[in-house]
């Protein structure tokens, strides 16, 4: 979500963090569990971000650390193997996805853990379309004749200006 060598979160996962809201956190406490963000930028970084968006959510820094790399959403063939969504550097290739085999990169990504006393277990990932469970806004959109308003949904024409399969909710520039 937040590369060190940024200045802002990256558009969309600032899109799935702005759905965070305090009584989805509240309804997940009820049963005891909690929401939390994890990303590399230095918490300087992350705290000015995060206070500009009036987010109240837990966000921790891994800077210096192994962790976004150790659950496959930071990618760098030169400090892991490539994996993500639980795909190979050769079957991301198959798919035509070989190019995250390239450079470093930041990819969107959830995982869940389950505390029991002083043991901590990771108990499930999820990866690209998945990550939507836990915004709601692409589900209500697939609910309505216009859809997402994106240029890959058919009949083609429906909405006045398709957006590009980028999952952000910023404004268009033709709106």
């Amino acid at each position: 979500m937040f590369d060190p060598e940024w200045d802002e979160g990256c558009p969309s996962c600032t899109a799935a963090a702005d759905e965070m809201s305090d009584g989805l956190r509240r309804h997940l406490s009820s049963r005891d569990t909690t929401f939390a963000v994890v990303s590399r930028a230095p918490l300087e970084k992350i705290e000015r971000y995060k206070a500009s968006k009036g987010w109240t959510f837990p966000w921790y820094s891994s800077f210096g650390s192994d962790f976004n790399y150790d659950f496959n959403v930071t990618i760098d063939a030169s400090v892991a193997p490539v994996m993500w969504n639980y795909r190979t550097l050769e079957e991301l290739d198959q798919v035509g996805m070989g190019w995250l085999g390239e450079g470093s990169s930041e990819q969107p990504g959830y995982s869940v853990f389950l505390r029991d006393g002083d043991a901590t277990f990771h108990t499930y990932s999820m990866y690209a379309r998945g990550a939507e469970t836990l915004g709601g806004s692409y589900y209500f959109l697939d609910l309505t004749a216009l859809g997402r308003q994106e240029e890959w949904e058919e009949p083609k024409g429906r909405a006045a200006s398709a957006r590009a399969n980028v999952p952000d909710f910023r404004e268009s520039e033709s709106r």
